[in-house]
């Protein structure tokens, strides 16, 4: 089985949950949108791959709006039309903030400026504990987005949505993939001024990322595991079957 990782950036790998998939068996294909030497210049010229022969799509989270146009240039209309191209088809989608943000937009939801960012472990009101967890949970976005139509919203904060379900598909707002060395490296990237300017401690981001390790763990894990079981193993919400060459999923989702 093979799983199709969409990386915008080079300083958000899928850690945790990647870690997961291949525990359940999945060959992970990592594609990087942005390069280093183009973080601070994202506006690339990309092409992404064709889904035949992937199982699964996870797009990450990247440090841009998903509708900024502006700064990150045409490839993000490449990835939402891959993104619907999955869904019609049956392939399932784990979003991840960025990741989730495009789903929403694909499938003809939104994403807007939230009333306040989120930067922090922070617990989440859950519709689906099972399959969404109440946290804590690693946030750092300025965004939220607005769950398409038809789907299910099974999470939430203060701040707005933060999961929600869509046939074989499910976004999160959140970072269940994020690891101490992630978090380091998005610091580096600006996350630690954005931080310090909301009135954060970026050095206790960094000890409660350390404290939570193994929790975090276990939780990213049992995501992943949810969904593998839960939203995945589903009926298409299109009626299709899975587009993937591969085989059916295994029994019983950065600053953005």
């Amino acid at each position: 089985m093979r799983a199709l990782i969409i990386g915008h950036d080079h300083a958000s790998p899928s850690g945790l949950i990647g870690e997961r998939l291949v525990e359940r068996g999945f060959e992970l294909d990592t594609i990087t949108v942005v390069p280093a030497e183009r973080y601070h210049a994202p506006g690339v010229d990309f092409d992404f791959p064709p889904l035949r022969g992937y199982d699964l799509v996870v797009p990450l989270g990247a440090p841009w709006s998903v509708d900024d146009r502006a700064t990150i240039g045409s490839w993000v209309g490449g990835e939402l039309a891959l993104l619907r191209e999955a869904h019609a088809l049956g392939v399932p989608v784990l979003g991840i903030c960025f990741g989730a943000q495009a789903l929403a937009t694909a499938l003809g939801g939104a994403v807007e400026r939230a009333p306040h960012p989120e930067i922090g472990w922070m617990g989440v009101e859950t519709d689906a504990p099972e399959l969404v967890p109440q946290g804590p949970w690693f946030q750092t976005h300025f965004d939220r987005f607005v769950v398409p139509p038809g789907a299910d919203e099974l999470a939430r904060s203060a701040v707005g949505p933060q999961a929600f379900r869509t046939g074989r598909s499910l976004g999160v707002q959140f970072h269940p993939e994020l690891t101490e060395a992630t978090l380091r490296r998005w610091l580096d990237l600006g996350l630690y001024d954005q931080a310090r300017g909301l009135g954060l401690d970026p050095d206790e981001l960094l000890d409660r990322t350390r404290e939570l390790r193994e929790e975090a763990r276990r939780r990213a894990h049992a995501l992943v595991d949810g969904f593998l079981d839960r939203v995945a193993r589903s009926p298409a919400a299109t009626g299709a079957e899975p587009a993937a060459a591969t085989g059916a999923v295994p029994g019983a989702c950065n600053p953005g």
